[in-house]
C-alpha cells in the first residue's frame, strides 16, 4: 500500500514538472509592477540631473514625478514627466535617461 501510495505522488510531480515546463512563454506575464525601492536596488548605473542655469536664474525649485518603464534588458522606455516645472522636468529626463537596470530573468 505505501509503495502504490508512493508511486501516485511520485506520478502527480511528475507531471507538475512536465505542465511547468510546457507553459507557453505567451502566458507569462508581459507587464510586473515592482515598488521603487525594488527597483533602486535593481539599478546598476545612474546619473544625477545637473541644474538648469534658466532655474536659479528664475529661482525655480521643486519636486519632479516621473514615470517609465524598464525593458526585460534594463533599458527605460516610454520615459515622461507627470508631475513638476517642465524646465527641471528637462533636466531630470535627461539624467534618468542613462540609468540602468539589471536585466529581467522570467
Amino acid at each position: 500500500m505505501a509503495m502504490k501510495r508512493f508511486l501516485t505522488v511520485l506520478a502527480f510531480m511528475g507531471l507538475a514538472v512536465l505542465a511547468a515546463t510546457q507553459t507557453d512563454p505567451a502566458t507569462k506575464p508581459k507587464r510586473i509592477r515592482v515598488s521603487s525601492g525594488v527597483a533602486e536596488g535593481l539599478k546598476i548605473h545612474d546619473g544625477q540631473p545637473k541644474y538648469p542655469k534658466e532655474a536659479r536664474e528664475r529661482g525655480i525649485q521643486g519636486d519632479v514625478v516621473l514615470q517609465a518603464t524598464i525593458d526585460i534588458n534594463g533599458n527605460l522606455i516610454n520615459l515622461k514627466a507627470v508631475q513638476g516645472d517642465p524646465i527641471l522636468a528637462a533636466a531630470s529626463i535627461d539624467a534618468v535617461k542613462k540609468w540602468k537596470y539589471r536585466p529581467y530573468m522570467y
